[in-house]
């Protein structure tokens, strides 16, 4: 079933670990934590993936916030669950 609009829980309490290698693509729809090139890291919900943008939900800390975003910003990313290459 498809989701429309923020995540219904907060965040997972811990964040995964900061991978060597990833791909937003595989976190579309999943609670996922960024790690920016510039800033401090956060919890954000990609609902759409495009050239040039991503958009979706950041989480403040106490809500979710609709947010977009170029995503050449991003240096890393990771989802729950951590998606395993075939």
């Amino acid at each position: 079933m498809r989701q429309f609009g923020p995540p219904a829980y907060p965040p997972p309490s811990v964040p995964p670990p900061k991978p060597a290698i990833s791909y937003l693509i595989d976190c579309v729809n999943n609670y996922t934590y960024i790690w920016p090139k510039y800033g401090m890291p956060f919890w954000f919900y990609p609902t759409r993936i495009e050239y040039g943008e991503v958009s979706g939900y950041i989480w403040n800390g106490r809500n979710w916030t609709f947010y977009g975003f170029d995503p050449a910003l991003i240096e890393a990313s990771a989802c729950y669950p951590i998606p395993t290459l075939y």
